[in-house]
Parts: structure tokens; C-alpha cells; sequence
């Protein structure tokens, strides 16, 4: 069953070009309340971890070198059917590809930098919610 919960991160290029807070204020407009958002300078060992799926991946170093470029803004949404509602939302991950106003076809450079993530699964979702936030922090409403 889905869940209301997702988790997202505005990614370091959308932090860079000042478009945190447009993108935030796309995410309310939609409706998701926002449970949890800090702003975070990731560690190449916490991109690791983070990424960790992707070690063999030939693409692993650079994707941790560019989430350690600058901040990210992770944040956890509530809706229903948050998952895979917000993955309509944010659009594909290659932005040439996504819909007209979504947040990738707006804010995104390329695959790669392409300004926001959103879970695949809800049991994505609760892991990379906890891998930012603590309990403490997931339990409070702003």
C-alpha cells in the first residue's frame, strides 16, 4: 500500500543558480506539506553511502563529486500517493525528455545535474528520509 510520504532533495546545481526557492514553492503549490528540510554540505563518504547502489557504476565518482559541489536542501513531503505522484511532478531524469512544467523541464542542465531527486519506492523513501533526518526530526510538523 502507498504511502503519503516521499523523500526529495534539491540537488547542488539548483541550489548554485538560486532556484531553491521557486522549486519550494512549486512543491506547496502542489500540495505536499513539507515534514522535514534542512540544508546539508554532503561529505564525499556521505555521497558514498548515499549512492552506495551505484558503486560499480561507471558513473559513481562523478555523481559523488558533483553532490559534494555545493548544498543540497533535502526535504520529506507528505501526500497521498507521495511517491509516485511526485515522480509524475518532478518529470524524467533526462530533463530534454520531461513534460512541460515540470521541475526538471524547468530547472534542470542534463541528466546528471537535473536539479532535483525524488524516490522510487516507498521503501526508498523511508531509507533516504532516515539517511538525512532523525526520527526526532521526522516526527515534527512545520
Amino acid at each position: 500500500m502507498p504511502t503519503n510520504r516521499t523523500f526529495t532533495m534539491i540537488k547542488p546545481d539548483a541550489v548554485a543558480d538560486g532556484h531553491s526557492g521557486a522549486i519550494i514553492q512549486q512543491i506547496e503549490s502542489a500540495g505536499y506539506k513539507i515534514v522535514a528540510i534542512k540544508k546539508v554540505l554532503l561529505t564525499k563518504e556521505q555521497a558514498g553511502q548515499f549512492y552506495a547502489i551505484h558503486k560499480e557504476r561507471p558513473f559513481f565518482e562523478s555523481l559523488c563529486n558533483y553532490m559534494t559541489s555545493n548544498v543540497i536542501i533535502p526535504m520529506v513531503l507528505e501526500k497521498g500517493n507521495a511517491v509516485q505522484d511526485f515522480r509524475t511532478f518532478i518529470g524524467s531524469t533526462n530533463p530534454e525528455l520531461a513534460e512541460a512544467g515540470t521541475i526538471r523541464k524547468q530547472f534542470a542542465k542534463s541528466m546528471e545535474a537535473n536539479a532535483i531527486h525524488g524516490s522510487d519506492s516507498d521503501e526508498n523513501a523511508e531509507i533516504e528520509g532516515k539517511f538525512f533526518f532523525s526520527e526526532k526530526e521526522l516526527e515534527q510538523r512545520l
